[in-house]
């Protein structure tokens, strides 16, 4: 979009013209726009020679439409673009579109974890580092999204993460996917954030088996083997003659009735009271 746009000013001629007894100065006729931005849109390398003049029409429309051009009165808008001899300019004001800005998942952002400061005599801050600009044209190439310069580069000190950063990293991305999910502007809402352990979503996150099931720290705390066998043999209902498990009618329910039993009688389910609401929050 900004490269036709900048392309089709610097391409189309501007002149003098007449319109009912009066002069108007660097303006152009519709069809000349149209012969001029056909042509452009002809050698474009994004485009091609398969472009008709009446798709050139159509994108002048919204040419019209998103103000890059104006009618010599200063219409545009709801104003309808022809292939005839109507005189157009262009406005004063950048018809170009602004960066595209990456959209926050709410009003109270979750802060990346922040780094120590380096030890005095590491930094490299005092280093002159030339900033480096791209024109429009390399842009252009490049990215073909916006016109303006590339931010200038800096060096950054590199340095090695502990245990605890990456932790708190784990924690920071966790916290901010689950805002997102919520759709929430703040977590304050259904969780505090100060009771996440952000060694559990390491250890959740690292120490998983093939199956895809935790590794739990302390031993203790596994469910029994047989537990684990009848909810095996209750996923794989009714393909389960692998299992080689007796099957009779009824065989199911009772298999159930048995894992509903050893969790009924758990003091604590196994999704802490903590974490309840988020639970149900992300239910629904």
């Amino acid at each position: 979009w900004n490269e036709i746009i900048e392309l089709f000013r610097a391409g189309m001629p501007l002149q003098k013209h007449r319109c009912r007894f009066k002069s108007y100065e660097r303006c152009f006729k519709a069809s000349e726009a149209v012969d001029c931005l056909h042509e452009l849109l002809g050698s474009n390398q994004n485009f091609g020679p398969e472009v008709t003049r009446n798709q050139t029409v159509k994108l002048l429309k919204k040419f019209l439409k998103n103000h890059v051009i104006e009618d010599i009165k200063g219409r545009w808008g709801k104003e309808d673009f022809q292939d005839d001899g109507h005189l157009y300019r262009f406005p004063p004001s950048s018809p170009l579109k602004p960066y595209p800005k990456k959209p926050s998942c709410g009003k109270e952002v979750i802060k990346f974890p922040g780094w120590d400061e380096p030890k005095a005599g590491t930094s490299q801050e005092h280093m002159s580092v030339k900033s480096v600009t791209m024109n429009s044209e390399m842009w252009y190439k490049r990215h073909s999204i916006a016109i303006g310069e590339v931010p200038a580069c800096k060096l950054v000190f590199r340095r090695e993460l502990t245990q605890t950063n990456i932790e708190e990293i784990w924690k920071s991305m966790t916290l901010s996917r689950l805002q997102k999910v919520l759709g929430l502007d703040s977590l304050d809402e259904v969780l505090d954030t100060k009771l996440v352990n952000s060694k559990h979503i390491v250890q959740n996150a690292y120490n998983v088996t093939k199956q895809g099931i935790v590794i739990l720290e302390d031993k203790s705390k596994e469910l029994p083997h047989w537990i684990l066998s009848a909810m095996k043999c209750l996923a794989n209902w009714p393909s389960c003659s692998d299992l080689k498990q007796p099957t009779y009618s009824g065989f199911e329910r009772d298999v159930f009735k048995t894992i509903v039993d050893y969790f009924g009688q758990i003091k604590e389910p196994l999704l802490t009271f903590h974490f309840f609401d988020v639970f149900v929050s992300v239910l629904g």
